[in-house]
């Protein structure tokens, strides 16, 4: 089958052309089948990871069932997302559900799957009780909390959606609260400041993102002041709930290449396309959009499963993405979407197949190869981590950069 252009550009970033000579006490391994076996892709492959709270703390009222969406999970994702939202983390203050949480992180740390935590600092789903504070004594809160959560869970969680839509945080008008009233008094920069100072001084080592859901020019002068501010910030994270329709390969690329102007890596931090009706456009706030139900369909489902395999080809191909982190498995989530992988009683749609063959598949590997008489195998695999099998010898290496790569295995 010939790669189409698009297929060569997405392997061009993400792939490498390797020789591994491989070699036992006797020498080189020649003309002998081995296996070749990717082990995780070095892209992040991401997913919320909320509904495993139960499983990973040993109180689940089905675990058969949470199992086997475990299972599902990771025949895609190797990346979790778990939440911080203050107001539900810590509903009465001096009581946060850090156990809980932690033991969660742990059982996706344990399987290998690195954790991001979300988000540290947000106006929506905060405290209700830093209501009652002053502006002082709530900066003081959100400080000691972020330094709490990023040295408490450092060698888990290193990762931080730092500050959540600071665009139009200080203007938020739904409802009062805490947070807009501190942002509305120091300003954006200041507030960005704040948040990152702490995170950054609690885990120095920690990947942190600015993340936002506005994708108008009002971010690129957020990230350009706090750029110039000198305040530094590892990842952006771009959402893009697509409930109002998929956004497109032109659109979606004109995005990235926006924001990939301040050389930072990118994150896709936020992904949803519906395999239902489609959101009404004259919709301003996503939130407004409130209906009895809203159920996945046949024609849906299909044209679902047509636009993540685009979503997903189109952000690979694109050299600042890093990652990828798809809004939940399961339809019935936020506002009831139909925006999962998996219908609501469980079951695999399109969309799960297909994503499933591309991150498994068209971009895994799994193969039986001969060497040639200097112990030699060639192939091109996306960047990652592998494991090499002859018998009962095996070695593992990692494919880290574009290009080509030649390494020399032992498997005595």
């Amino acid at each position: 089958m010939t790669a189409s252009p698009l297929d060569r550009v997405i392997r061009s970033h993400r792939a490498a052309d390797a020789v591994l000579t491989l070699t036992d006490a006797d020498g080189p391994i020649a003309g002998r089948e081995v296996r070749l076996e990717q082990t995780r892709h070095k892209f992040l492959f991401g997913c919320t990871g909320f509904e495993f709270e139960a499983l990973a703390n040993g109180d689940s009222k089905d675990p058969d069932r949470d199992a086997l969406l475990a299972e599902r999970w990771e025949g895609l994702f190797n990346f979790a997302t778990l939440p911080f939202y203050w107001g539900r983390y810590e509903p009465e203050r001096g009581n946060p559900n850090t156990e809980r949480t932690l033991n969660t992180a742990r059982w996706f740390a344990d399987r290998g799957h690195p954790v991001k935590g979300h988000p540290l600092a947000w106006h929506t789903v905060t405290a209700d009780w830093l209501l009652d504070l002053d502006n002082a004594e709530i900066a003081a809160a959100q400080v000691d909390r972020i330094r709490r959560e990023v040295e408490g869970f450092a060698g888990v969680i290193d990762m931080w959606d730092v500050i959540n839509e600071v665009v139009i945080m200080p203007i938020f008008d739904k409802y009062d609260n805490g947070i807009t009233r501190l942002c509305r008094d120091i300003g954006r920069i200041p507030m960005v400041r704040m948040v990152f100072d702490a995170a950054r001084e609690s885990n120095p080592s920690a990947v942190l993102l600015l993340n936002d859901f506005d994708m108008s020019s009002a971010y690129e002068c957020l990230i350009e002041g706090v750029l110039e501010a000198g305040i530094r910030i590892d990842v952006l994270g771009l959402q893009s709930h697509m409930h109002q329709g998929y956004w497109g390969e032109e659109k979606t690329l004109g995005i990235l290449d926006r924001f990939s102007r301040y050389g930072l890596p990118i994150h896709f931090t936020e992904t949803t396309i519906v395999s239902g009706d489609i959101m009404p456009p004259e919709i301003v706030d996503l939130n407004d959009h409130q209906v009895d139900e809203w159920p996945s369909t046949p024609e849906g489902e299909q044209r679902q499963a047509d636009e993540i395999e685009r979503h997903y080809k189109t952000l690979l191909s694109h050299p600042s993405v890093e990652a990828m982190t798809y809004w939940g498995m399961s339809d019935g989530g936020w506002l009831g979407a139909p925006g999962g992988f998996l219908r609501v009683d469980g079951s695999i749609k399109p969309s799960y197949e297909r994503l499933h063959a591309l991150v498994n598949d068209e971009w895994g590997t799994d193969e039986t190869v001969r060497t040639d008489d200097q112990g030699r195998v060639s192939f091109n695999g996306f960047l990652g981590d592998y494991r090499v099998t002859c018998g009962d010898a095996a070695a593992d290496f990692k494919l880290d950069a574009p290009g080509e790569a030649e390494l020399t295995l032992d498997l005595s």
